[in-house]
């Protein structure tokens, strides 16, 4: 029964992944670009895979460009620096104008609007406030990893003693109050045991992984808006895209519970 219950609990996080909209989206975004990948932008089946994918999608992203007018109006966490305030409203207000404007592309390119030049030029439009958005965030993870690489840097120097005291006092008046409270605590223990540290750590890597995914869709953007079509071409365009959909999937995935430590 032990390897049936094992079965039950994997399905049922397939079942909760599943369950998710957004989930369900990546994976046909994943779909869409290894089409776009296999077609190289040559006729036949995979593109018409893509095209019709891509169309499918829009439907994911009806009124979706609320859940960014929300995040836009909403006061930010007290604390947070003005730069990151800044780089997040941005990415939240170009966002939500590139989902609402896609849906009039929708609207277009399902027939429901008969003026295929304005919607062509919509969908540009769309695309470079997707593009924007994309470098937003960018942006916004290269500062958060900046802050998060030199509170590692602190935390490593304090499990030492190496490092000289007047680098420490420079260190300790640029770091938070909870940075210190953790490296005096950290400082006679094996840091990979402490929960605290490997939650910081596992903060810094998924900021890294953002990082990768927005900066690799600024460049999908180019692709799809032909901005250099010699460099950035469409298997280009469908290989980055693919990457940053499993990546996408892989944001989704349900968070599983600790693993229990059997004591000898």
């Amino acid at each position: 029964m032990g390897s049936l219950d094992a079965t039950r609990a994997e399905l049922g996080l397939v079942v909760l992944y599943l369950n998710k909209a957004e989930a369900r989206d990546k994976i046909c975004r994943a779909i869409q670009y290894g089409s776009k990948f296999i077609s190289n932008g040559q006729p036949g089946t995979a593109q018409d895979v893509d095209r019709s994918t891509t169309l499918a999608r829009k439907v994911f992203r009806l009124l979706k460009w609320v859940n960014d007018l929300h995040a836009l109006i909403s006061p930010p966490a007290k604390g947070t620096p003005l730069t990151l305030v800044l780089l997040g409203k941005s990415k939240n207000a170009l966002l939500s104008t590139f989902l609402f404007l896609d849906q009039f592309v929708w609207l277009g390119r399902t027939g429901i609007i008969k003026n295929k030049e304005a919607t062509d030029r919509v969908a540009r439009i769309s695309l470079y406030c997707w593009m924007a958005s994309s470098a937003c965030a960018s942006l916004v993870e290269v500062r958060v990893i900046s802050s998060h690489t030199y509170a590692s840097s602190f935390l490593r120097h304090m499990m030492t003693d190496h490092v000289s005291a007047s680098l420490q006092l420079g260190e300790l008046k640029r770091l938070s109050k909870s940075m210190r409270k953790l490296a005096r605590e950290l400082r006679h223990t094996d840091k990979y045991e402490n929960e605290q540290y490997q939650n910081k750590m596992k903060q810094s890597d998924e900021r890294l992984l953002a990082l990768v995914k927005a900066a690799m869709d600024v460049v999908v953007a180019i692709g799809l808006l032909q901005l250099a079509p010699k460099k950035v071409t469409p298997r280009v365009t469908g290989a980055l895209g693919f990457v940053t959909s499993l990546i996408s999937c892989y944001q989704q995935l349900p968070s599983r519970g600790p693993v229990a430590k059997v004591k000898a």
